[in-house]
């Protein structure tokens, strides 16, 4: 197997992984900030280690932004327990279609940020992806669920955007391994005294769970992510992130018997197709 092909093979393994962690949201049974406070734990951990072992622990901490990069956790946080929070009050598949509009609001903000121009392509691209997520919500019954799964969603996903935003300023002075470090640290900090005793009792009593999460979903995927990139332009790795929601809603349906709506499907096939189109159309360099 060539060098090009098992970096393909790690992306897509990588992305496997961040669609399965939805589904943990159904799994374990305590509050969303528990589920986030055992998954940025354990990621943290384990970056740390390979930090450690690779003789880049060190240089983590070897100027004052280190600071900087562990108080960004804080979003980190908010944005994962958003998205779980999605998932607990609706389905995995509302969690993820929702989540997965990120897009919509990079194409708004990034201008902002960096000063750059907003093309008549994104905006389109962005408003074929709010149709979609109309068409996720029910339009006969009450609706509840799935329209505050919605909501949550699309919290996470604007802050997620933020997030990606930041990073990429962030990214220039940190190398990309010690800032998922360090960003997970300070959101398993920020979280924790949120937490409940019950519900730590809880995260000691389903550890396998956690461990999984926490390693297997977690910090294995971002390596496998992050190493992938010197072989495969981030383009193609973007188009391959376009799949996230789509792994995650088939294991949904495999584990937990959760079976979208029509309406769900199609909205979701044209929210996933809007953002591989736009992904395919807008040029990004292997540094990204």
């Amino acid at each position: 197997m060539s060098d090009s092909t098992r970096a393909l093979l790690g992306v897509h393994v990588a992305v496997l992984l961040f669609g399965i962690s939805g589904l943990f949201g159904k799994l374990l049974p305590f509050d969303s900030t528990a589920i986030v406070l055992g998954r940025t734990v354990l990621g943290a951990v384990s970056l740390g280690l390979v930090l450690l072992v690779t003789g880049q622990l060190r240089n983590t901490f070897s100027d004052r932004s280190w600071l900087v990069n562990l108080s960004i956790g804080g979003l980190l946080n908010l944005h994962w327990v958003t998205f779980f929070q999605a998932i607990q009050v609706s389905s995995v598949a509302v969690g993820l279609l929702a989540f997965s509009s990120f897009p919509v609001f990079v194409t708004f903000l990034e201008p902002l940020l960096f000063r750059e121009r907003i093309r008549l392509f994104d905006v389109i691209t962005a408003a074929v992806v709010i149709l979609g997520l109309y068409l996720v919500v029910p339009v006969e019954g009450d609706g509840t669920e799935t329209i505050t799964g919605m909501i949550w969603g699309i919290i996470s996903a604007f802050l997620f955007a933020l997030l990606s935003l930041i990073n990429r300023y962030r990214i220039r002075k940190t190398a990309a391994l010690p800032l998922a470090f360090l960003q997970n640290t300070g959101a398993a900090l920020i979280v924790l005294p949120f937490v409940s005793m019950a519900d730590l009792q809880l995260m000691a009593a389903d550890w396998p769970l956690i461990m999984m999460l926490g390693v297997f979903c977690t910090a294995l995927p971002h390596m496998l992510f992050v190493s992938a990139l010197s072989s495969v332009k981030a383009q193609l790795a973007s188009l391959i992130c376009c799949l996230e929601p789509v792994y995650g809603i088939a294991f949904a349906i495999l584990l937990l018997q959760e079976v979208p709506s029509t309406d769900t499907l199609l909205g979701g096939s044209i929210i996933v197709g809007a953002i591989i189109y736009a992904s395919m159309k807008r040029p990004v360099s292997n540094h990204a």
